[in-house]
C-alpha cells in the first residue's frame, strides 16, 4: 500500500507556488486564493480570535514546497473552490489526501462542483464517499455541472 503523502496548512508564504498551481485549473478563482492567503498573513500564530473564512490545505513535496492544494469555503458548511496538483505529482494519491483531511475533519457536509464530463474528477470523489446531489447548465462554461456531496454523517470508521 502506499503510504499517504502529508498534508499541511498553507502558509502566507506559499502564495508564489500556490498560483501557479491554480494556473492549471480551466476555471480558477485567483480573488478566492489572494484573501485565503491574506488571512494567514494577517492572523497571528496561535490567535484563536483570528477570522478564517476558508480552509487552505497543501500537500508538499520532500522539499515541503507545495506540489498540491485544497481550497474550501464555508461556515456552517463547507465548499471545496479549488484542487489541483501538480501534474508531475499526479498518481501519488496527494488530491486523495487532500480530499481525506477536509472530509475526516467535517462535522457538516462537504459539497463540491465538478464539471459532467470530468471522469477522472468525478471518480476521485466518488473514491473518496462523494455523492451527486444535484446538475445544472449553470455551474460551467464548457460543461453541465455536478454537485456532490460528502455526508459526515453517513461515514463508516
Amino acid at each position: 500500500m502506499t503510504p499517504q503523502p502529508p498534508i499541511r496548512p498553507a502558509r502566507s508564504d506559499d502564495g508564489a507556488v500556490l498560483q501557479q498551481l491554480q494556473s492549471l485549473l480551466s476555471e480558477p478563482s485567483p480573488g478566492l486564493l489572494s484573501t485565503a492567503l491574506a488571512e494567514r498573513s494577517t492572523a497571528s500564530i496561535g490567535s484563536a480570535s483570528a477570522l478564517q473564512t476558508s480552509t487552505l490545505l497543501i500537500s508538499p513535496d520532500s522539499t515541503d514546497q507545495p506540489v498540491g492544494y485544497l481550497l474550501a469555503v464555508g461556515g456552517e458548511s463547507t465548499h471545496i473552490a479549488e484542487l489541483a496538483v501538480d501534474p508531475d505529482h499526479r498518481r501519488e494519491n496527494r488530491a486523495t489526501a487532500l480530499l481525506q483531511e477536509i472530509c475526516t475533519n467535517a462535522t457538516e457536509p462537504v459539497t463540491v462542483h465538478v464539471a459532467a464530463d470530468n471522469e477522472p474528477a468525478l471518480s476521485l470523489y466518488r473514491r473518496v464517499g462523494f455523492v451527486e446531489q444535484g446538475r445544472s447548465s449553470e455551474l460551467f462554461e464548457r460543461s453541465d455541472g455536478l454537485t456532490l456531496v460528502y455526508d459526515p454523517s453517513t461515514k463508516v470508521d
